[in-house]
């Protein structure tokens, strides 16, 4: 067995014995309403609001924002829809039933979490430009991911991954729209 395949074991491992924590955990009723409305945002409701505002409200920043945070989601969409062709990973909700959760995935496979990707991807760029919004745009986003491995869509792997390339997303658009 080759290290890669020792560390990925080791990764699923933990993804599957922590999936099984959560699909069994009865969550409080607001809890549960919160993740879903979270999901649900992150379907792209919340940033299409956040660009309406900023064109209306967001002053001579506006359109370099704007720019920089579709350059990040698009470039994001297309990379979470090629890894997830290439990993063909079965989502948590197809592995084993969720207690509570009935939400169904908006595509076929898990890896990397498009959702995250997205939600980072934007709230970074946009944060970047507007500072004082920042930190309330990555919570968001954190808990836009954080409701994908708690509604039984995705592992935790999936989410961190899926972070991580947001950020790296958001955080280059930024700075390629920057300096335009």
């Amino acid at each position: 067995m080759t290290v890669a395949q020792t560390v990925w074991g080791h990764i699923q491992s933990n993804d599957h014995r922590l999936m099984r924590k959560i699909h069994r955990w009865r969550a409080p009723r607001w809890f549960r309403i919160l993740m879903i409305m979270m999901t649900r945002l992150g379907d792209g409701w919340l940033w299409y609001s956040i660009g309406l505002i900023l064109l209306v409200f967001g002053g001579s920043q506006k359109f370099l924002a704007i720019g920089a945070a579709t350059a990040a989601a698009a470039a994001g969409i297309f990379l979470f829809r090629t890894l997830k062709h290439a990993s063909r990973r079965k989502r948590p909700c197809e592995i084993e039933p969720h207690c509570w959760a009935s939400i169904l995935p908006p595509d076929k496979y898990s890896f990397p979490s498009g959702h995250s990707i997205t939600s980072f991807a934007i709230a970074l760029a946009i944060g970047m430009f507007y500072p004082d919004l920042q930190i309330v745009l990555l919570v968001v986003a954190l808990l836009i991911a954080s409701s994908r491995i708690i509604l039984g869509m995705h592992f935790l792997s999936d989410v961190l991954a899926g972070s991580a390339i947001g950020i790296l997303l958001g955080y280059f658009s930024y700075h390629v729209f920057s300096v335009l």
